[in-house]
């Protein structure tokens, strides 16, 4: 069964439905999270945003663009998180305190692709998460970003030759 007709569906109010479309989108979203945030905060976050999606879906008026729809809250949600922790550390900081490390990549898992992820501006990581690991189109991660597609594209390619940088520093062939 197609995600638009188990979207249909579930605004119809079969329940078997929803836990069809949770039960196939759960792994994705959160390891979309997960690749934004670290895993307790992945956690934590994909309930959010799947209380949002049970929320929203009756007014999701375009079943068809389920999986863009599910990603925009998944990102608007991260950077609710993220937007939250970064305003408690700066009222956290004193006037002798340095900033020193990006609270997200500091709890970044040690594997080779993370850290040089984590390394990455937010907006370019989160273009290279739904591009190549959520295998989205560059018009779907435009419309999920809220930027147009030639942002996206920049994005992309800014990305990739960061990430070609960083793997050269480690002595990694590109």
């Amino acid at each position: 069964m197609t995600d638009e007709l188990l979207v249909v569906r579930a605004q119809l109010g079969e329940r078997a439905a929803l836990a069809e479309l949770v039960t196939r989108w759960r792994v994705p979203v959160w390891t979309y999270v997960r690749r934004m945030l670290d895993a307790e905060r992945a956690d934590d976050v994909t309930q959010e945003i799947w209380l949002a999606v049970v929320r929203g879906l009756p007014r999701l008026r375009e079943p068809g663009r389920f999986a863009p729809w599910l990603f925009t809250i998944a990102r608007r949600s991260v950077n609710d998180r993220l937007r939250g922790e970064y305003a408690r550390a700066r009222e956290d900081l004193t006037a002798d305190d340095v900033l020193t490390e990006d609270p997200v990549e500091a709890m970044v898992d040690r594997a080779e692709l993370v850290n040089a992820l984590s390394g990455l501006p937010v907006p370019e990581r989160e273009i290279l998460v739904l591009f190549y690991l959520e295998d989205l189109s560059v018009e779907d991660c435009a419309r999920i970003c809220q930027v147009p597609v030639g942002t996206v594209k920049s994005r992309l390619n800014r990305a990739r030759r960061m990430l070609r940088e960083h793997l050269q520093e480690r002595g990694h062939r590109s």
